[in-house]
């Protein structure tokens, strides 16, 4: 063990490495750690360069230092259910926003919401035709199609998404 190992910390970092861009509730719930115990040992880790760390859609998600900061972008996105559901149905090809949002069964609102960050990061591009009509593509399928296979959402994660959607279909 090295001067700054524990196996507290080791536990920490492995479980990182295997399960790339946790945030870090979702950390704290699955090695049943106390918060501040999770936070004073990834501080730990992010400072010995073992996990890095990356902040997306107000939570902060950790990654192996391998990631390259695109794919720890898109990772930490595709954890979200609605997200990850909507880039999987881009991968069949260019959609407009309303055939995506009722493929899904989410608003329009929900979605765009999603759209933000995946325009953000660069996973998805809004197209326009001459009519100024929007078109929702992958910007590069086959990263996209990469970081998917590296990502199952949480139950959490799901959860908030399906009870999102339960009240998108209340409110239709």
């Amino acid at each position: 063990m090295t001067a700054d190992a524990t196996p507290t910390r080791d536990r920490l970092a492995e479980h990182v490495r295997a399960h790339p861009g946790l945030h870090f509730n979702e950390l704290v719930r699955r090695l049943d750690l106390a918060p501040g115990q999770a936070q004073y040992h990834l501080r730990r880790l992010a400072r010995a360069d073992r996990v890095v760390r990356e902040e997306v859609s107000g939570r902060t998600h950790y990654f192996d230092p391998s990631f390259d900061p695109a794919e720890r972008r898109r990772v930490a996105l595709f954890r979200r259910e609605t997200a990850r559901d909507a880039v999987v149905e881009l991968l069949d090809g260019p959609a407009r926003p309303a055939a995506v949002a009722d493929a899904l069964g989410v608003a329009r609102s929900t979605l765009e919401w999603h759209l933000d960050g995946l325009v953000d990061a660069g996973v998805v591009e809004k197209r326009r035709d001459e009519r100024d009509r929007v078109t929702l593509a992958l910007a590069d399928p086959e990263a996209t199609a990469r970081s998917l296979r590296r990502v199952e959402p949480s139950v959490p994660d799901r959860l908030l998404d399906r009870f999102t959607r339960l009240v998108d279909s209340m409110l239709k």
